[in-house]
């Protein structure tokens, strides 16, 4: 599997968290870590995932971008992990 450490900046509202991973799903990634920080001054989210999967992480990085809260979001480490049986 190839881990992909993802960084997105988006508007905060309670559904936010909930479509970004219905989307990492729909995607076929599944999700190793995440971290989510909220800033109250410009009512943003910053939120940190590390996703793995054999696909393309540009299908999930298009496919994030197209959300309608979401700001930006940047790919900012790849690293192969090989998982044996």
């Amino acid at each position: 599997m190839i881990q992909h450490q993802l960084a997105i900046k988006a508007r905060f509202c309670p559904e936010i968290l909930e479509r970004i991973l219905r989307v990492i799903r729909h995607r076929g990634f599944q999700i190793c870590a995440l971290n989510m920080d909220h800033i109250t001054d410009n009512d943003n989210v910053n939120i940190e995932l590390t996703v793995s999967s054999q696909r393309p992480v540009n299908l999930l990085f298009s496919q994030l971008l197209k959300l309608v809260d979401v700001a930006g979001v940047e790919i900012k480490h790849k690293e192969s992990r090989l998982i044996s049986a």
